[in-house]
């Protein structure tokens, strides 16, 4: 395979679902406070948050499982929760991810690692952190070892998060690592700290630059002090390859004689959060899949890219990678799956944009359509449209219809100006679609009642608002079908 050949790297990508990866290290909950700030606090010269929402999700090495299961592959995580209720979130919260089998042990006593940041106009004000971060006990350390060699027999690839908050201690590295070896299993180390020496013999290790400058001692300018650094290490602690994230600058992978630098994938940067944690789990499923080592990196570089210009601690899906390898052409770009149409919602919103909605059949686009959607742009920053799909507009408008295939209507859609990004939806009505892009306005024609327009009253309970929009007289789906067929 050569890796800059785009049909074999979407074949690649497309084989990281067969991948089977081991995660142990540090579990943390991430949650995420938004809201407004229009005032400074009369007690301290501090803004006041109107908190508008709160998001929970797994940080840590949990983002590494919500990486990889988001890659479709099949994932086993062991670390440990204190016997909190953040703990007991944290569990469920892994639990519920896909193609994943957790074993989190808890520790009495021991604090959930908990990050909060509050975060107003897309800015971060500040981050609160609650942890501890001491060393396991004998005892329980010795089981999770048992249950990681068990796991680690079972999966390809062995990925040790270390956030340095007590799991993996570095008498439990070198056990892992020598666990792998003992069994012909590759790891791949997410590295924290100036000292690396337990982390020795491990396959492939992932630090940044900053991180790779600290392990070394010194500064690293360019590419050519990377390189140097990186062998170094690789010298003193046997690895089998350095993989060294550069933030804008990309990417460099030094191995033996094999030098990469991957130039940055990233179209715009909007958050670091978690890109490393994307980089680690992409890497770690191409090597689970098969693929040479510098086919791995270089999609570990394209979902580090992707993952930057997302809100949050956001993940690269297959899809993603293929679309970022070879993008849609023209207005197909701006036909989207769900997932994405929720992620571009909530980035314009942290922009202070306004989202607006509305949904249809669209089966054939006459004037009327184009008059409301004309309306709905005008009302909002950003304009999603929700498609029935084929089968949903059959069993709502009968057998004979749609006469346009929903692959046709939407690239009609797309292709107006007024219209940001559509997505088709199997669903008879678009609740599950506004739950998921939650936006801040919908919309439907004058012949609705602000009563019987569908989601309204779930739109309004999170602060957007109802329009009815004008209608354009004499124009209507029904009636064009019908004069077609006469």
């Amino acid at each position: 395979m050569t890796e800059h050949d785009d049909g074999d790297l979407i074949a690649a990508i497309q084989t990281l679902s067969r991948a089977s990866v081991l995660v142990v290290g540090d579990l943390m909950l991430d949650r995420y406070v938004y809201g407004l700030v229009a005032r400074v606090s009369p007690e301290a010269p501090v803004p006041i948050l109107t908190v508008l929402r709160e998001i929970a999700m797994p940080g840590g090495a949990g983002n590494v499982v919500r990486n990889l299961t988001a890659l479709d592959a099949a994932t086993a995580f062991v670390s440990v929760v204190g016997d909190d209720q953040e703990g007991s979130d944290l569990t469920a919260l892994i639990g519920g991810q896909p193609n994943v089998e957790p074993w989190l042990l808890v520790e009495n006593g021991r604090a959930t690692t908990v990050k909060t940041r509050y975060i107003a106009a897309g800015q971060h004000l500040i981050r609160a952190d609650r942890e501890r971060t001491s060393v396991l006990p004998e005892k329980l350390a010795e089981r999770l070892l048992r249950i990681a060699n068990d796991a680690m027999a079972a999966t390809t690839v062995t990925v040790l998060s270390d956030y340095r908050k007590g799991v993996l201690a570095p008498s439990l590295a070198r056990a892992l690592i020598a666990a792998a070896k003992a069994i012909g299993r590759q790891i791949v180390v997410d590295p924290k700290g100036a000292d690396w020496s337990h982390y020795a013999g491990a396959d492939v290790i992932t630090p940044n630059r900053r991180e790779l400058g600290e392990a070394v001692g010194r500064e690293l300018a360019d590419e050519n002090a990377i390189v140097d650094a990186a062998r170094e290490m690789i010298g003193r602690f046997g690895f089998g390859a350095v993989l060294c994230t550069r933030a804008e600058d990309g990417m460099s992978l030094i191995s033996g004689e094999i030098v990469r630098h991957y130039p940055a994938e990233a179209a715009e940067v909007y958050d670091v959060s978690g890109a490393g944690d994307t980089v680690v789990a992409a890497l770690a499923a191409g090597l689970a899949a098969g693929l040479p080592l510098t086919v791995a990196a270089r999609i570990s570089n394209i979902a580090g890219g992707l993952v930057v210009g997302k809100v949050g601690t956001a993940v690269a899906r297959p899809n993603d990678l293929i679309d970022a390898v070879k993008p849609a052409s023209g207005a197909l770009r701006k036909v989207v799956t769900r997932q994405a149409a929720a992620e571009a919602a909530e980035r314009w919103r942290q922009r202070g944009w306004r989202v607006g909605f509305t949904n249809g059949c669209f089966d054939l686009l006459h004037p009327g359509h184009v008059h409301l959607l004309e309306q709905c742009r005008a009302a909002c920053d950003r304009l999603i449209v929700g498609m029935n799909a084929d089968a949903s507009v059959r069993r709502l408008k009968g057998a004979s219809r749609p006469v346009q295939p929903e692959a046709a209507r939407a690239a009609v859609l797309a292709s107006l100006a007024s219209v940001d990004l559509v997505v088709i939806y199997e669903e008879d009505t678009p609740l599950e679609l506004l739950d998921a892009i939650r936006p801040d306005l919908l919309v439907k024609g004058a012949d609705y009642t602000h009563d019987t327009v569908v989601g309204g009253r779930e739109v309004e309970s999170w602060g957007g608002r109802v329009m009815l929009a004008e209608l354009l007289p004499g124009h209507s789906t029904t009636a064009t079908v019908t004069r077609l067929r006469r």
